[in-house]
């Protein structure tokens, strides 16, 4: 059977997706489903469960389809630039709602608190990002921020540029990190140098460097556990 010629009016109504939704909750739905209620309806000949499949099978499943552009989903037949807004909007809203702490007080009691903060928003980067969390004597995380993005380099990572922002915001310590787009979270001897450097200077001015956190993909090193601070 021809899966496109089948539209959710033809479906029985307990077994529509948004009914399903409403009657089980959204865990009860497929992957499928959930992006067809995204998309709210098909096209001409195409049903929104086909279009949902297509999308899936083009991305090869949820994980690259997080990191989906406009352009690339526009490619794919029957999603236009309004179906493709739709994805991507649930797409970041499922991101920020994974990240977001209460009140952007979480504590970070060891260097895999760090990596679960940072983790899902940094492993699928393309380019190299330096992120600074900055915590208060609790080592509650009071404010992150990017410092640069491309490769890391002792030159271009100043001390400067990460500890103003501590000054500022009156932070007790730092926590550094920063991805490497290859998946590997081995560190180079730059991100060492980086790291001892880093470590010196927040002794001088009396904030912490608690540790400098090097994330993969779905995998981690703590340069503190590595001997290195």
């Amino acid at each position: 059977m021809n899966t496109d010629s089948i539209f959710i009016k033809d479906v029985p109504k307990d077994d529509r997706p948004r009914e399903r939704l409403i009657q089980a909750g959204p865990q009860a739905l497929s992957n499928q489903e959930l992006i067809a209620i995204l998309m709210g309806s098909g096209t001409k000949g195409t049903s929104a469960l086909s279009l949902a499949t297509r999308v899936l099978v083009h991305f090869e499943g949820l994980s690259l389809l997080k990191g989906a552009t406009i352009n690339e989903l526009t490619m794919i037949k029957g999603i236009g630039e309004a179906k493709a807004v739709s994805i991507m909007a649930a797409i970041e809203l499922g991101k920020r709602l994974h990240s977001f702490k209460v009140g952007d007080r979480f504590t970070i009691r060891s260097p895999e608190d760090g990596a679960n903060f940072l983790m899902e928003e940094m492993r699928d980067l393309k380019q190299e990002h330096f992120v600074a969390l900055y915590l208060d004597t609790k080592n509650q995380v009071i404010h992150r921020q990017t410092i640069f993005i491309g490769s890391l380099n002792s030159s271009i990572v100043h001390p400067r540029e990460v500890f103003k922002e501590a000054i500022k915001r009156s932070a007790a310590s730092v926590i550094c990190a920063h991805n490497h787009p290859s998946g590997d979270p081995a560190p180079s001897n730059e991100d060492i140098h980086v790291t001892k450097r880093l470590s010196e200077s927040g002794k001088v001015i009396g904030i912490e460097l608690l540790d400098h956190l090097v994330i993969g993909d779905q995998k981690f090193i703590s340069l503190k556990e590595k001997g290195y601070l």
